[in-house]
């Protein structure tokens, strides 16, 4: 065992053949430690404002305006719609055609519609919103699915409360972080959300042209063989619209199925505005085409 003798002979044999500046350095990092554990901050002795200052402070005080007064040639003119919005609208007094609408069929001004839609509120009820996770799953719920997977000729379908969220939230749904995601660049606003949802990869082609989407998924073929490992983690996706919401053509479905083949892609095809308007029996772009769902 080392004496204590020893111990402090050697430190101060080295205390004592170290420079100056070392010492002094050290004496100095010693004081500092001290003097953060230690010290305490006084507490302020902040002056405090009698109720006399408070009332002159306040007497004195102008609020300034959130914004300024805008001229009146600034102001937008406004338009009043007046009566009920449908195929026609009136605004400003004058009758006029509604374009800003997806009622394509004219369905709000059909009477026997209109009375079974009183109907079903009277017997259910109404509500500010009115998804089913709040609200529950209703008999009429599952009547409507359906019949609407029987008239579309598909396996199921499932209902969602607003149109807007059904692409929105069925990309991400499917679409993880990872994945790629091939989608024309002329898609509508709900795809573009379900894509930033998705925090998928993404890669646009130039609208509906075929041969630069089969370049981009050529070119990803080549880096799958590249790099299978990595290929085998992600998975490969295409999204389309039946009839394009901002540009109003159609989508060459018959080729995206083909390529979709060719590839192995799993594919969305938005209908919002086909479904109803095309094909014989208003099945959407698939019946106009004849294209199997």
């Amino acid at each position: 065992m080392i004496s204590a003798s020893h111990v402090f002979d050697e430190l101060y044999n080295i205390f004592w053949k170290a420079p100056l500046y070392t010492i002094c350095l050290e004496v100095a990092l010693v004081i500092s430690v001290i003097w953060l554990v230690f010290y305490r901050k006084k507490e302020r002795n902040e002056s405090k404002l009698t109720p006399e200052q408070k009332a002159e402070l306040l007497e004195k005080w102008t609020p300034e305006p959130l914004i300024e007064d805008l001229p009146v040639a600034s102001v937008p003119s406004p338009r009043v719609v007046s009566g009920r919005a449908g195929k026609r609208v009136t605004v400003d007094g004058h009758d006029c055609l509604n374009m800003a609408t997806h009622n394509y069929l004219g369905l709000l001004e059909d009477k026997a519609i209109e009375e079974s839609a009183i109907k079903c509120l009277r017997k259910y009820g109404v509500g500010s919103c009115g998804p089913r996770g709040f609200y529950g799953t209703s008999d009429v719920h599952l009547e409507l699915e359906q019949r609407l997977a029987k008239f579309m000729q598909a396996e199921s379908a499932v209902l969602y409360s607003y149109g807007f969220s059904t692409i929105a939230s069925a990309i991400p749904a499917y679409s993880k972080q990872g994945d790629i995601v091939f989608v024309d660049e002329c898609v509508n606003f709900a795809i573009q959300k379900g894509l930033d949802a998705s925090r998928s990869k993404i890669v646009y082609f130039k609208h509906n042209d075929m041969n630069d989407l089969d370049r981009l998924l050529a070119e990803q073929q080549i880096a799958d063989i590249k790099n299978p490992k990595k290929a085998g983690k992600s998975r490969r996706f295409l999204i389309a619209e039946g009839i394009y919401m901002n540009t109003g053509d159609i989508c060459p479905l018959e080729k995206l199925v083909e390529l979709r083949k060719k590839y192995k892609l799993r594919m969305f095809l938005d209908e919002s505005i086909s479904f109803g308007t095309l094909g014989k029996h208003g099945r959407g772009l698939t019946e106009h085409l004849n294209v199997d769902v």
